[in-house]
C-alpha cells in the first residue's frame, strides 16, 4: 500500500470513529443528558497581572504543599553519610571558626554585653542559616520542578514556599544545641523568649518575600543561581551575625536598620538572653520592611507566573 493510500484509510478510519462518537452521544438516555452540568463545573482563567492571592486554592492544595516540603527533605539528605547531622554540623562548625577568628582574635568577645562568644554567634546563625538556606533553596526551586510546571495546574506559590518550610524543620533541630548550650553556659530563660514566635513569623514572611521573588526571576534570567550565593555571602557580613550592632558607627545605623535581617537577629538574642534591651524602633522597621517587602513579592509573582510554563 503506497503513502497516498495509507493517508486515505486513516481519514477514513478516523471519520467513521467521529461518527460513531457522535451517534452514542445522541443516543444518550435523556436522564443522563439531563444530569450534565449546564455550566461548566471548572473554569481556569489567566489570573489579572496584580491580583491577590486566592487563599482558597492555596488552602485546596495544602497537602500538596506537605508532598513538596517531604521531598525537598528527603532528597536534600538522601545517600548522605551523616544525613540529617548535617543541620546540627553546619552551624555548630561555623560557630567553632567565628569563635576562633572573631571571638579570640577580633576581640569580639568583649563587647557582647557578658555574653559568652560562642552562644553569641550561635544565636546569631541560627536565624540566618535559616534564611540563607531558605531563600538559596526556594530561588532555586521553580526551575528545579520544571517537570511538575508543565505538566500539571497548581498553584506555583506551593513550590517556594515548601523549599521555606524545609528549612523550618531544620532550624528547629538546630535549636536543641543552642538550648544544650545555654544549659551548658548557664545562661538562664526570660520573659523575652515569649517574642521568639513573632521573631520566627518575620524571619519567615522574609525568606518567603525574597524567595518568592527570586524564584520568579530566577526562571528568566537563569543569572539569578550563580548571583545567588555571592548575594547571601555579602548579606550577611552585612548582618549583626558575627559581631553586635554596637560596633557600627552612630551615624550609619540608621542604614544598618534597614536590613531587615538586623532586626531579627538582634531580636532573637534580646529574646534568649535577656542581657540586652529590645530595641523595638530597629525590629519596628525590620518588621515594616519585611511586610512591604512580602507583599510585593506576592503580587511580582502573581504577574510573573502566568509564563512560567512557557520560558521553564
Amino acid at each position: 500500500m503506497d503513502l497516498t493510500t495509507s493517508e486515505s484509510a486513516n481519514a477514513l478510519e478516523t471519520s467513521t470513529i467521529t461518527q460513531t462518537v457522535l451517534t452514542t452521544s445522541a443516543e444518550l438516555p435523556d436522564q443522563a443528558r439531563s444530569s450534565l452540568p449546564d455550566k461548566p463545573v471548572i473554569i481556569i482563567e489567566r489570573a489579572q497581572s496584580w491580583g491577590a492571592v486566592n487563599l482558597r486554592e492555596l488552602w485546596a492544595h495544602r497537602e500538596l504543599l506537605y508532598f513538596l516540603t517531604w521531598r525537598d527533605l528527603k532528597v536534600r539528605y538522601k545517600q548522605t553519610a551523616l544525613g540529617v547531622l548535617w543541620v546540627i554540623l553546619q552551624p555548630l562548625l561555623t560557630m567553632l571558626v567565628f569563635t576562633l577568628l572573631f571571638g579570640r582574635l577580633a576581640g569580639f568577645d568583649e563587647r557582647t554585653g557578658g555574653i559568652p562568644y560562642p552562644i553569641f554567634a550561635f544565636a546569631g546563625l541560627l536565624p540566618w542559616t535559616f534564611f540563607s538556606t531558605a531563600i538559596t533553596n526556594s530561588g532555586n526551586s521553580l526551575v528545579g520542578s520544571a517537570h511538575l510546571i508543565t505538566k500539571i495546574y497548581f498553584p506555583r506559590m506551593i513550590i517556594p514556599a515548601a523549599a521555606v518550610a524545609a528549612g523550618l524543620v531544620d532550624f528547629a533541630l538546630s535549636f536543641t544545641i543552642l538550648a544544650a548550650l545555654m544549659v551548658y553556659y548557664g545562661v538562664g530563660v526570660t520573659w523575652g523568649l515569649l517574642l521568639l514566635p513573632v521573631l520566627m513569623i518575620l524571619v519567615t514572611l522574609l525568606a518567603l518575600g525574597v524567595g518568592m521573588l527570586l524564584s520568579a526571576l530566577n526562571v528568566k534570567y537563569r543569572d539569578i543561581r550563580q548571583v545567588l550565593p555571592f548575594m547571601v555571602q555579602i548579606w550577611m557580613f552585612l548582618s549583626p551575625v558575627i559581631y553586635p550592632s554596637a560596633l557600627v558607627p552612630g551615624r550609619w545605623r540608621w542604614v544598618f536598620a534597614l536590613n531587615p535581617m538586623t532586626g531579627i537577629i538582634e531580636g532573637f538574642r534580646a529574646a534568649l538572653f535577656g542581657r540586652t534591651q529590645i530595641e523595638w524602633n530597629i525590629l519596628a522597621v525590620s518588621a515594616a520592611v519585611t511586610i512591604i517587602l512580602f507583599t510585593y513579592s506576592i503580587f511580582a509573582f502573581r504577574r510573573m507566573e502566568k509564563s512560567f510554563a512557557d520560558v521553564i
